[in-house]
């Protein structure tokens, strides 16, 4: 007797570890969203300051698993038609391996999320941190190791950690006044701390160089 339209085409996915194309899916849907990292930081940023502290909805889950499925279904047999996801899985267990990996992708975006924020966090307490040590004392604390007193003469600022910098009619009062504006201009346009490094010319005496990660 034949079969019941649909029992074969179910009984084909009816195995112990789930249906055949699960597992490469499922790894080509997770290496596309790393891949989509900046993407997803970006929708992230765009969604406001009303996402942040509550758990996101899937910014970019539906549309790779939506890319992946387009290309698995071009590749493997048994996958072809051009209807989608929900209308070619009508089986309760293919339905279901669907949001087992949805909901696996949620956590994994999930996760780049709090990484990210917890980077603003610690990005804010250092500029905090350095700001507060500029308005502390007299003294300037050196930008660079952000650990040591800087030396500041007329002709010449420097600190035990290798900074070396000729200067003109400096003063404490000169140097704190820069590195305030500068790092408050910074802070106006981003959320990262930025970065000092003392950079040498072939033919240029040391500058203190100022740059950020983003």
């Amino acid at each position: 007797a034949m079969a019941a339209p649909g029992q074969g085409h179910r009984a084909r996915y009816k195995s112990p570890g789930g249906p055949p194309w699960r597992e490469t899916y499922r790894r080509r849907c997770m290496e596309r969203l790393r891949s989509s990292r900046a993407k997803l930081l970006d929708r992230y940023r765009q969604a406001g300051d009303g996402a942040c502290g509550a758990a996101p909805g899937a910014l970019l889950v539906q549309e790779v698993m939506e890319q992946e499925w387009q290309e698995l279904r071009d590749r493997l047999p048994g996958l072809g038609g051009e209807q989608p996801m929900e209308q070619m899985l009508e089986d309760p267990d293919e339905l279901a391996v669907l949001e087992e990996i949805q909901q696996e992708l949620i956590l994994q975006e999930q996760l780049v999320i709090e990484e990210y924020e917890r980077s603003l966090h610690f990005d804010e307490e250092c500029l905090n941190a350095m700001l507060d040590s500029l308005d502390a004392s007299d003294r300037v604390i050196c930008p660079v190791c952000r650990k040591n007193n800087l030396t500041v003469k007329a002709h010449l600022v420097c600190c035990q950690c290798g900074l070396y910098i000729s200067t003109q009619d400096m003063t404490e009062g000169k140097l704190r006044s820069l590195l305030e504006s500068t790092l408050t201009e910074h802070s106006q346009r981003c959320l990262h701390s930025p970065e000092f490094t003392v950079t040498r010319g072939m033919e240029e005496e040391a500058s203190l160089l100022m740059s950020c990660p983003v």
